[in-house]
């Protein structure tokens, strides 16, 4: 499941961001009206966490213009608690409103809460091509073949993955996704984890169909 997080404040998408990959959902993040119309396009997310105020434009309108063609999930953010500006952004489409400072588990029981509510699955699960991934579990199903266990890290490789299945995902997003944007990682020990990580999945690890490499690019899952 996809969470797009829409807020100027770098360091707040940050922390949220690291509170929803804690529970096995993809994050994509947005600082911008911009980059949050790009991210609505590009990522069909299941989610919306949108700030009210944005360098280029209100989140208000945003929050308008996505709903009239969308019934995904909003969840507003603010720091104004103003009883008009609730009432607002629920009258434009908004399914739940926070107001900033909030806690890390706050924010992951309204999130939960809407999830529920649209009928999604919070992530446990991701599928793709006959393949299930079991997050929390950490247990990985392909056709035919008996069931493997992943690492942690492995998991959330094969998350991202499978969520792009049949594209190709940049070593630079795989690596913030895995590790977490502040956590230090590089292409090579990306690429320490890939071979790990097929030696469980491919018959023959030397010429993978499963998982395969794009030369200064990332990787892609094609099941």
């Amino acid at each position: 499941m996809k969470i797009l997080v829409v807020d100027d404040d770098a360091d707040l998408r940050s922390l949220i961001g690291f509170a929803l990959k804690r529970e096995g959902l993809l994050v994509i993040e947005a600082g911008s009206v911009v980059e949050a119309r790009r991210g609505f396009v590009d990522e069909t997310p299941d989610l919306v966490i949108l700030d009210v105020n944005l360098p280029d434009g209100d989140g208000m309108a945003l929050c308008e213009e996505l709903r009239r063609t969308s019934t995904v999930p909003i969840l507003m953010l603010t720091v104004r608690a103003a009883e008009d500006d609730l009432v607002r952004a629920l009258d434009l489409g908004a399914d739940d409103y926070l107001t900033k400072p909030f806690s890390p588990r706050t924010l992951m029981a309204r999130v939960k809460a809407l999830i529920r509510r649209a009928g999604g699955d919070g992530g446990g699960l991701a599928g793709a091509g006959g393949v299930q991934l079991d997050i929390e579990l950490r247990r990985l199903t392909l056709p035919g073949r008996a069931m493997l266990k992943l690492t942690a890290l492995e998991t959330r490789l094969m998350q991202i993955l499978i969520a792009h299945q049949g594209a190709v995902v940049t070593s630079d997003r795989i690596i913030a996704h895995v590790w977490g944007p502040r956590r230090i990682a590089d292409r090579q020990m990306l690429k320490q984890l890939v071979h790990r990580l097929r030696g469980k999945l491919e018959i023959d690890p030397g010429e993978p169909r499963l998982l395969s490499t794009e030369p200064g690019i990332g990787y892609r899952f094609a099941p």
